[in-house]
Protein backbone atom coordinates (compact mmCIF):
# COMPACT_ATOMS: atom_id res chain seq x y z
CA UNK A 1 0.00 0.00 0.00
CA UNK A 2 2.88 2.37 0.79
CA UNK A 3 4.98 1.27 -2.19
CA UNK A 4 5.96 4.16 -4.44
CA UNK A 5 4.72 3.93 -8.02
CA UNK A 6 6.38 5.76 -10.89
CA UNK A 7 4.31 8.26 -12.90
CA UNK A 8 4.51 6.03 -16.01
CA UNK A 9 3.16 3.05 -14.06
CA UNK A 10 0.42 5.20 -12.55
CA UNK A 11 -0.60 6.25 -16.06
CA UNK A 12 -0.60 2.67 -17.39
CA UNK A 13 -2.62 1.43 -14.40
CA UNK A 14 -5.04 4.35 -14.83
CA UNK A 15 -5.42 3.49 -18.52
CA UNK A 16 -6.16 -0.10 -17.51
CA UNK A 17 -9.06 1.16 -15.37
CA UNK A 18 -10.34 3.22 -18.32
CA UNK A 19 -10.24 0.21 -20.64
CA UNK A 20 -12.10 -1.91 -18.06
CA UNK A 21 -15.02 0.53 -17.94
CA UNK A 22 -14.88 1.98 -21.47
CA UNK A 23 -17.39 -0.39 -23.06
CA UNK A 24 -19.98 0.38 -20.38
CA UNK A 25 -19.25 4.10 -20.64
CA UNK A 26 -19.91 4.31 -24.39
CA UNK A 27 -22.75 1.77 -24.65
CA UNK A 28 -25.20 3.80 -22.59
CA UNK A 29 -24.99 6.99 -24.69
CA UNK A 30 -25.13 4.88 -27.86
CA UNK A 31 -28.28 3.08 -26.70
CA UNK A 32 -30.03 6.17 -25.36
CA UNK A 33 -28.98 8.30 -28.34
CA UNK A 34 -30.24 5.72 -30.84
CA UNK A 35 -33.56 5.30 -28.99
CA UNK A 36 -34.13 9.06 -28.96
CA UNK A 37 -33.21 9.40 -32.66
CA UNK A 38 -30.03 11.43 -32.15
CA UNK A 39 -27.92 12.11 -35.22
CA UNK A 40 -24.41 10.63 -35.45
CA UNK A 41 -22.98 14.06 -34.56
CA UNK A 42 -25.22 14.34 -31.49
CA UNK A 43 -24.29 10.83 -30.40
CA UNK A 44 -20.59 11.66 -30.71
CA UNK A 45 -21.16 14.74 -28.57
CA UNK A 46 -23.09 12.66 -26.03
CA UNK A 47 -20.25 10.13 -25.77
CA UNK A 48 -17.61 12.86 -25.42
CA UNK A 49 -19.45 14.68 -22.66
CA UNK A 50 -20.17 11.35 -20.95
CA UNK A 51 -16.47 10.45 -20.85
CA UNK A 52 -15.64 13.93 -19.55
CA UNK A 53 -18.24 13.73 -16.79
CA UNK A 54 -17.12 10.19 -15.87
CA UNK A 55 -13.65 11.65 -15.35
CA UNK A 56 -14.86 14.60 -13.27
CA UNK A 57 -17.04 12.33 -11.10
CA UNK A 58 -14.14 9.90 -10.62
CA UNK A 59 -11.85 12.71 -9.45
CA UNK A 60 -14.47 14.04 -7.02
CA UNK A 61 -15.07 10.61 -5.48
CA UNK A 62 -11.38 9.61 -5.34
CA UNK A 63 -10.31 12.67 -3.35
CA UNK A 64 -11.07 13.10 0.33
CA UNK A 65 -12.22 16.52 1.52
CA UNK A 66 -14.54 17.70 4.26
CA UNK A 67 -17.55 17.83 1.95
CA UNK A 68 -16.98 15.46 -0.99
CA UNK A 69 -15.07 12.30 -1.83
CA UNK A 70 -15.08 8.96 -0.12
CA UNK A 71 -11.31 8.75 -0.52
CA UNK A 72 -11.20 5.27 -2.06
CA UNK A 73 -9.77 4.14 -5.44
CA UNK A 74 -13.11 4.34 -7.26
CA UNK A 75 -14.07 4.88 -10.89
CA UNK A 76 -17.50 6.24 -11.73
CA UNK A 77 -19.36 5.44 -14.91
CA UNK A 78 -22.81 5.63 -16.45
CA UNK A 79 -25.32 3.42 -14.69
CA UNK A 80 -27.26 0.92 -16.84
CA UNK A 81 -30.06 1.19 -14.28
CA UNK A 82 -30.93 4.58 -15.78
CA UNK A 83 -31.07 3.50 -19.46
CA UNK A 84 -34.68 2.41 -19.77
CA UNK A 85 -36.07 5.22 -17.54
CA UNK A 86 -34.19 7.85 -19.57
CA UNK A 87 -35.56 6.47 -22.83
CA UNK A 88 -39.10 6.40 -21.41
CA UNK A 89 -38.84 9.96 -20.05
CA UNK A 90 -37.34 11.24 -23.31
CA UNK A 91 -40.06 9.56 -25.37
CA UNK A 92 -42.98 10.91 -23.32
CA UNK A 93 -41.68 14.25 -21.99
CA UNK A 94 -38.75 15.24 -24.20
CA UNK A 95 -34.98 15.44 -23.74
CA UNK A 96 -35.14 18.47 -21.44
CA UNK A 97 -37.25 16.48 -18.96
CA UNK A 98 -34.53 13.81 -18.78
CA UNK A 99 -32.01 16.33 -17.52
CA UNK A 100 -34.52 18.05 -15.27
CA UNK A 101 -35.21 14.74 -13.54
CA UNK A 102 -31.50 13.89 -13.23
CA UNK A 103 -30.77 17.36 -11.79
CA UNK A 104 -33.65 17.08 -9.31
CA UNK A 105 -32.48 13.61 -8.20
CA UNK A 106 -28.92 14.87 -7.81
CA UNK A 107 -29.98 17.83 -5.69
CA UNK A 108 -32.17 15.54 -3.57
CA UNK A 109 -29.26 13.16 -2.93
CA UNK A 110 -26.93 16.05 -2.07
CA UNK A 111 -29.42 17.68 0.33
CA UNK A 112 -30.40 14.43 2.02
CA UNK A 113 -27.04 12.64 1.93
CA UNK A 114 -26.90 12.65 5.73
CA UNK A 115 -30.30 10.95 5.88
CA UNK A 116 -29.84 8.56 2.98
CA UNK A 117 -28.67 5.72 5.20
CA UNK A 118 -32.07 5.87 6.90
CA UNK A 119 -33.92 6.25 3.61
CA UNK A 120 -32.22 3.13 2.30
CA UNK A 121 -34.20 1.02 4.76
CA UNK A 122 -37.02 1.33 2.23
CA UNK A 123 -34.70 -0.52 -0.19
CA UNK A 124 -33.75 -3.82 1.48
CA UNK A 125 -32.38 -6.62 -0.77
CA UNK A 126 -35.88 -7.91 -1.60
CA UNK A 127 -36.74 -4.49 -3.08
CA UNK A 128 -33.42 -3.58 -4.73
CA UNK A 129 -32.98 -7.06 -6.21
CA UNK A 130 -36.49 -7.02 -7.62
CA UNK A 131 -36.14 -3.49 -9.04
CA UNK A 132 -32.79 -4.22 -10.70
CA UNK A 133 -34.20 -7.46 -12.14
CA UNK A 134 -37.21 -5.58 -13.57
CA UNK A 135 -34.88 -2.97 -15.11
CA UNK A 136 -32.77 -5.70 -16.73
CA UNK A 137 -35.84 -7.51 -18.07
CA UNK A 138 -37.16 -4.27 -19.56
CA UNK A 139 -33.83 -3.69 -21.34
CA UNK A 140 -33.44 -7.13 -22.91
CA UNK A 141 -35.95 -6.52 -25.77
CA UNK A 142 -33.83 -3.53 -26.83
CA UNK A 143 -30.72 -5.70 -26.90
CA UNK A 144 -32.47 -8.39 -28.96
CA UNK A 145 -33.84 -5.77 -31.35
CA UNK A 146 -30.33 -4.38 -31.81
CA UNK A 147 -29.03 -7.85 -32.65
CA UNK A 148 -31.28 -7.81 -35.70
CA UNK A 149 -30.02 -4.40 -36.79
CA UNK A 150 -32.26 -2.04 -34.83
CA UNK A 151 -35.81 -0.77 -35.16
CA UNK A 152 -36.71 0.29 -38.67
CA UNK A 153 -33.65 -1.33 -40.26
CA UNK A 154 -34.45 -2.40 -43.82
CA UNK A 155 -32.22 -5.45 -43.35
CA UNK A 156 -33.52 -6.38 -39.91
CA UNK A 157 -32.62 -9.97 -39.02
CA UNK A 158 -30.49 -10.40 -42.14
CA UNK A 159 -27.79 -13.13 -42.08
CA UNK A 160 -25.09 -10.44 -42.01
CA UNK A 161 -26.57 -8.78 -38.92
CA UNK A 162 -27.05 -12.11 -37.17
CA UNK A 163 -23.48 -13.19 -37.96
CA UNK A 164 -22.13 -9.95 -36.50
CA UNK A 165 -24.28 -9.97 -33.37
CA UNK A 166 -23.86 -13.65 -32.52
CA UNK A 167 -20.17 -13.42 -33.45
CA UNK A 168 -19.67 -10.67 -30.85
CA UNK A 169 -21.67 -12.70 -28.34
CA UNK A 170 -19.48 -15.75 -29.00
CA UNK A 171 -16.23 -13.78 -28.63
CA UNK A 172 -17.34 -12.39 -25.27
CA UNK A 173 -18.28 -15.87 -24.06
CA UNK A 174 -14.94 -17.34 -25.25
CA UNK A 175 -13.02 -14.53 -23.51
CA UNK A 176 -14.84 -15.26 -20.27
CA UNK A 177 -14.37 -19.03 -20.58
CA UNK A 178 -10.69 -19.22 -21.50
CA UNK A 179 -9.16 -16.02 -20.14
CA UNK A 180 -8.78 -14.57 -16.67
CA UNK A 181 -7.96 -11.28 -15.04
CA UNK A 182 -7.75 -8.11 -17.09
CA UNK A 183 -8.51 -9.73 -20.47
CA UNK A 184 -11.72 -11.14 -19.04
CA UNK A 185 -12.53 -7.72 -17.56
CA UNK A 186 -12.37 -6.09 -21.01
CA UNK A 187 -14.05 -8.98 -22.88
CA UNK A 188 -17.01 -6.80 -23.93
CA UNK A 189 -14.68 -4.13 -25.31
CA UNK A 190 -12.68 -6.75 -27.23
CA UNK A 191 -15.90 -8.23 -28.62
CA UNK A 192 -17.10 -4.81 -29.81
CA UNK A 193 -13.75 -4.00 -31.44
CA UNK A 194 -13.59 -7.40 -33.18
CA UNK A 195 -17.19 -7.07 -34.38
CA UNK A 196 -16.60 -3.56 -35.71
CA UNK A 197 -13.50 -4.70 -37.62
CA UNK A 198 -15.50 -7.59 -39.10
CA UNK A 199 -18.25 -5.14 -40.08
CA UNK A 200 -15.61 -3.05 -41.84
CA UNK A 201 -14.66 -6.01 -44.05
CA UNK A 202 -18.37 -6.48 -44.75
CA UNK A 203 -18.71 -2.84 -45.84
CA UNK A 204 -21.00 -1.83 -42.98
CA UNK A 205 -19.01 1.01 -41.41
CA UNK A 206 -19.99 4.68 -41.72
CA UNK A 207 -16.97 6.92 -41.05
CA UNK A 208 -18.68 10.25 -41.79
CA UNK A 209 -19.18 11.18 -38.11
CA UNK A 210 -15.49 10.59 -37.36
CA UNK A 211 -14.30 12.61 -40.34
CA UNK A 212 -16.56 15.56 -39.51
CA UNK A 213 -15.85 15.58 -35.74
CA UNK A 214 -13.47 18.21 -34.36
CA UNK A 215 -10.23 17.42 -32.54
CA UNK A 216 -11.00 19.55 -29.51
CA UNK A 217 -14.20 20.86 -27.97
CA UNK A 218 -15.13 22.19 -24.56
CA UNK A 219 -18.62 20.91 -23.64
CA UNK A 220 -21.41 23.47 -23.51
CA UNK A 221 -23.68 23.29 -20.43
CA UNK A 222 -27.34 22.57 -21.27
CA UNK A 223 -26.47 21.90 -24.92
CA UNK A 224 -29.81 20.14 -25.49
CA UNK A 225 -31.80 22.88 -23.80
CA UNK A 226 -32.72 24.17 -20.35
CA UNK A 227 -33.96 21.34 -18.08
CA UNK A 228 -37.70 21.07 -17.49
CA UNK A 229 -39.18 19.59 -14.34
CA UNK A 230 -42.13 17.19 -14.37
CA UNK A 231 -43.37 15.15 -11.43
CA UNK A 232 -43.42 11.69 -13.06
CA UNK A 233 -39.87 11.87 -14.51
CA UNK A 234 -38.54 13.24 -11.21
CA UNK A 235 -40.21 10.44 -9.25
CA UNK A 236 -38.75 7.92 -11.72
CA UNK A 237 -35.24 9.28 -11.36
CA UNK A 238 -35.50 9.43 -7.56
CA UNK A 239 -36.21 5.69 -7.56
CA UNK A 240 -33.33 5.13 -9.98
CA UNK A 241 -31.05 7.28 -7.82
CA UNK A 242 -31.96 5.35 -4.68
CA UNK A 243 -31.20 2.02 -6.34
CA UNK A 244 -27.88 3.42 -7.59
CA UNK A 245 -27.03 4.56 -4.05
CA UNK A 246 -27.61 1.03 -2.79
CA UNK A 247 -25.34 -0.40 -5.52
CA UNK A 248 -22.64 2.19 -4.86
CA UNK A 249 -22.78 1.53 -1.12
CA UNK A 250 -21.99 -2.12 -1.81
CA UNK A 251 -19.02 -1.00 -3.94
CA UNK A 252 -17.82 1.38 -1.21
CA UNK A 253 -17.89 -1.37 1.40
CA UNK A 254 -16.19 -3.87 -0.89
CA UNK A 255 -13.39 -1.37 -1.55
CA UNK A 256 -13.18 -0.65 2.17
CA UNK A 257 -12.49 -4.33 2.76
CA UNK A 258 -9.98 -4.56 -0.11
CA UNK A 259 -8.01 -1.47 0.93
CA UNK A 260 -8.28 -2.02 4.69
CA UNK A 261 -9.77 1.44 5.22
CA UNK A 262 -12.58 1.53 7.78
CA UNK A 263 -15.46 3.70 6.61
CA UNK A 264 -17.30 5.90 9.09
CA UNK A 265 -20.82 7.26 8.69
CA UNK A 266 -19.28 10.57 7.59
CA UNK A 267 -17.32 8.79 4.86
CA UNK A 268 -20.49 7.11 3.57
CA UNK A 269 -22.33 10.44 3.66
CA UNK A 270 -19.56 12.12 1.64
CA UNK A 271 -19.79 9.25 -0.84
CA UNK A 272 -23.54 9.80 -1.24
CA UNK A 273 -23.08 13.56 -1.55
CA UNK A 274 -20.48 13.09 -4.29
CA UNK A 275 -22.73 10.70 -6.21
CA UNK A 276 -25.46 13.33 -6.01
CA UNK A 277 -23.01 15.91 -7.32
CA UNK A 278 -22.13 13.52 -10.17
CA UNK A 279 -25.86 13.35 -11.02
CA UNK A 280 -25.99 17.16 -11.08
CA UNK A 281 -22.92 17.36 -13.33
CA UNK A 282 -24.54 14.83 -15.64
CA UNK A 283 -27.63 17.04 -15.89
CA UNK A 284 -25.65 20.25 -16.45
CA UNK A 285 -23.51 18.77 -19.23
CA UNK A 286 -26.40 16.73 -20.70
CA UNK A 287 -24.89 13.40 -19.75
CA UNK A 288 -26.20 10.70 -17.37
CA UNK A 289 -26.57 9.54 -13.76
CA UNK A 290 -23.34 8.02 -12.45
CA UNK A 291 -22.43 5.23 -10.07
CA UNK A 292 -19.31 3.47 -8.83
CA UNK A 293 -18.40 0.78 -11.37
CA UNK A 294 -18.18 -2.68 -9.82
CA UNK A 295 -15.86 -3.96 -12.57
CA UNK A 296 -13.27 -1.42 -11.47
CA UNK A 297 -13.68 -2.58 -7.88
CA UNK A 298 -12.79 -6.05 -9.13
CA UNK A 299 -9.79 -4.60 -10.98
CA UNK A 300 -8.45 -3.08 -7.76
CA UNK A 301 -8.69 -6.54 -6.17
CA UNK A 302 -7.10 -8.17 -9.22
CA UNK A 303 -4.16 -5.77 -9.58
CA UNK A 304 -3.48 -5.38 -5.87
CA UNK A 305 -2.84 -1.66 -6.49
CA UNK A 306 -4.98 0.25 -4.01
CA UNK A 307 -3.68 3.78 -4.42
CA UNK A 308 -6.07 6.62 -5.24
CA UNK A 309 -3.44 8.13 -7.54
CA UNK A 310 -4.26 5.38 -10.06
CA UNK A 311 -7.99 6.15 -10.23
CA UNK A 312 -7.22 9.88 -10.24
CA UNK A 313 -5.05 9.19 -13.31
CA UNK A 314 -7.99 7.28 -14.82
CA UNK A 315 -10.22 10.30 -14.19
CA UNK A 316 -7.75 12.61 -15.93
CA UNK A 317 -7.50 10.25 -18.93
CA UNK A 318 -11.31 10.18 -19.21
CA UNK A 319 -11.43 14.00 -19.11
CA UNK A 320 -8.78 14.17 -21.86
CA UNK A 321 -10.77 11.71 -24.00
CA UNK A 322 -13.94 13.71 -23.42
CA UNK A 323 -12.31 16.86 -24.79
CA UNK A 324 -11.51 15.14 -28.12
CA UNK A 325 -14.81 14.56 -30.01
CA UNK A 326 -13.03 12.76 -32.86
CA UNK A 327 -12.07 9.93 -30.48
CA UNK A 328 -15.59 9.83 -29.07
CA UNK A 329 -16.99 9.70 -32.61
CA UNK A 330 -15.18 6.42 -33.23
CA UNK A 331 -17.85 4.74 -31.09
CA UNK A 332 -20.58 5.91 -33.49
CA UNK A 333 -19.04 3.66 -36.14
CA UNK A 334 -20.13 0.56 -34.19
CA UNK A 335 -22.94 -1.11 -36.19
CA UNK A 336 -26.19 -1.67 -34.31
CA UNK A 337 -25.90 -5.45 -34.72
CA UNK A 338 -22.47 -5.41 -33.07
CA UNK A 339 -23.90 -3.28 -30.29
CA UNK A 340 -26.72 -5.80 -29.87
CA UNK A 341 -24.33 -8.71 -29.44
CA UNK A 342 -22.67 -6.89 -26.55
CA UNK A 343 -25.74 -5.33 -24.92
CA UNK A 344 -27.76 -8.53 -24.79
CA UNK A 345 -25.10 -9.91 -22.42
CA UNK A 346 -24.79 -6.71 -20.40
CA UNK A 347 -28.55 -6.35 -20.02
CA UNK A 348 -28.75 -9.99 -19.04
CA UNK A 349 -26.07 -9.29 -16.45
CA UNK A 350 -28.31 -6.57 -15.00
CA UNK A 351 -30.94 -9.27 -14.46
CA UNK A 352 -28.26 -11.52 -12.95
CA UNK A 353 -27.22 -8.71 -10.61
CA UNK A 354 -30.81 -8.40 -9.43
CA UNK A 355 -30.95 -12.14 -8.77
CA UNK A 356 -27.64 -11.89 -6.90
CA UNK A 357 -29.06 -9.14 -4.68
CA UNK A 358 -31.89 -11.51 -3.79
CA UNK A 359 -29.37 -14.07 -2.52
CA UNK A 360 -29.74 -13.04 1.12
CA UNK A 361 -33.52 -12.74 1.02
CA UNK A 362 -35.39 -15.13 3.33
CA UNK A 363 -37.41 -17.16 0.82
CA UNK A 364 -39.05 -19.13 3.60
CA UNK A 365 -40.97 -15.93 4.26
CA UNK A 366 -43.94 -16.12 1.90
CA UNK A 367 -44.33 -12.32 2.07
CA UNK A 368 -40.97 -11.87 0.34
CA UNK A 369 -42.11 -14.23 -2.43
CA UNK A 370 -45.28 -12.16 -2.80
CA UNK A 371 -43.28 -8.92 -3.06
CA UNK A 372 -41.11 -10.37 -5.83
CA UNK A 373 -43.97 -12.10 -7.66
CA UNK A 374 -46.32 -9.11 -7.74
CA UNK A 375 -43.60 -6.56 -8.53
CA UNK A 376 -42.08 -8.51 -11.42
CA UNK A 377 -45.52 -9.38 -12.82
CA UNK A 378 -46.76 -5.78 -12.71
CA UNK A 379 -43.45 -4.30 -13.88
CA UNK A 380 -43.01 -6.68 -16.79
CA UNK A 381 -46.74 -6.64 -17.58
CA UNK A 382 -46.84 -2.84 -17.77
CA UNK A 383 -43.82 -2.91 -20.08
CA UNK A 384 -45.35 -5.46 -22.45
CA UNK A 385 -48.98 -4.21 -22.29
CA UNK A 386 -48.81 -0.45 -21.53
CA UNK A 387 -52.31 0.07 -22.99
CA UNK A 388 -53.74 -1.55 -19.87
CA UNK A 389 -53.72 1.91 -18.25
CA UNK A 390 -54.77 3.92 -21.31
CA UNK A 391 -58.06 5.00 -19.70
CA UNK A 392 -56.37 6.60 -16.68
CA UNK A 393 -55.70 10.38 -16.44
CA UNK A 394 -52.56 11.59 -18.26
CA UNK A 395 -49.90 11.74 -15.54
CA UNK A 396 -51.23 8.65 -13.76
CA UNK A 397 -51.31 6.78 -17.07
CA UNK A 398 -47.63 7.48 -17.72
CA UNK A 399 -46.75 6.60 -14.13
CA UNK A 400 -48.51 3.22 -14.29
CA UNK A 401 -47.60 2.29 -17.87
CA UNK A 402 -43.87 2.62 -17.15
CA UNK A 403 -42.96 -0.89 -16.06
CA UNK A 404 -39.96 0.20 -14.00
CA UNK A 405 -41.91 2.76 -11.97
CA UNK A 406 -44.92 0.48 -11.57
CA UNK A 407 -42.78 -2.49 -10.54
CA UNK A 408 -40.55 -0.43 -8.26
CA UNK A 409 -43.42 1.26 -6.41
CA UNK A 410 -45.14 -2.09 -6.06
CA UNK A 411 -42.00 -3.59 -4.50
CA UNK A 412 -41.53 -0.64 -2.11
CA UNK A 413 -45.11 -0.47 -0.89
CA UNK A 414 -45.71 -4.22 -0.67
CA UNK A 415 -42.52 -4.62 1.34
CA UNK A 416 -43.63 -1.87 3.73
CA UNK A 417 -47.08 -3.44 4.07
CA UNK A 418 -46.16 -7.13 4.23
CA UNK A 419 -42.81 -7.03 6.03
CA UNK A 420 -41.90 -5.50 9.36
CA UNK A 421 -40.06 -2.17 8.93
CA UNK A 422 -36.47 -1.86 10.08
CA UNK A 423 -36.64 -0.20 13.48
CA UNK A 424 -33.08 1.01 13.84
CA UNK A 425 -31.57 3.52 11.39
CA UNK A 426 -29.19 1.95 8.93
CA UNK A 427 -25.60 2.92 9.64
CA UNK A 428 -22.32 1.86 8.08
CA UNK A 429 -22.27 -1.40 10.05
CA UNK A 430 -25.81 -2.31 8.96
CA UNK A 431 -25.00 -1.46 5.36
CA UNK A 432 -21.91 -3.62 5.47
CA UNK A 433 -23.84 -6.67 6.63
CA UNK A 434 -26.64 -6.13 4.11
CA UNK A 435 -24.78 -4.99 1.00
CA UNK A 436 -21.14 -6.06 0.98
CA UNK A 437 -22.04 -9.35 -0.72
CA UNK A 438 -23.57 -7.53 -3.69
CA UNK A 439 -20.18 -6.73 -5.21
CA UNK A 440 -18.01 -9.69 -6.08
Amino acid sequence: MNEKISPSKIFSLGLQHVLAMYAGAILVPLIVGAALKFSAQQQALLIAVDLLTCGLATLLQSINTRFVGIGLPVVLGTSFVAVSPMITIGTHFGISAIYGSILAAGIFIILFSNLYGKLLKVFPPVVTGTVVMIIGLSLIPTGIENMGGGEGNAHFGSPANLVLSFGVLLIILIMNRFFKGFLRAISVLIGIIAGTIAAGFMGQLDTQAVLSASWFRVPTPFYFGVPTFNLVPILTMLIVGSVIMVESTGAFLALSKITGKTLSNKDIIRGYRTEGLAFALGAIFNAFPYSTFSQNVGLVQLSGIKKRSVTIAAGLILIALGLVPKIAALATMIPTAVLGGATVIMFGMVVSSGIKMLHDVDFSNNNNLLVIACSVSIGLGATVVPNLFAALPGALQILCSDGIIAGSLTAIFLNLILNKPIKAPIDAVDLKSNLSKEIS
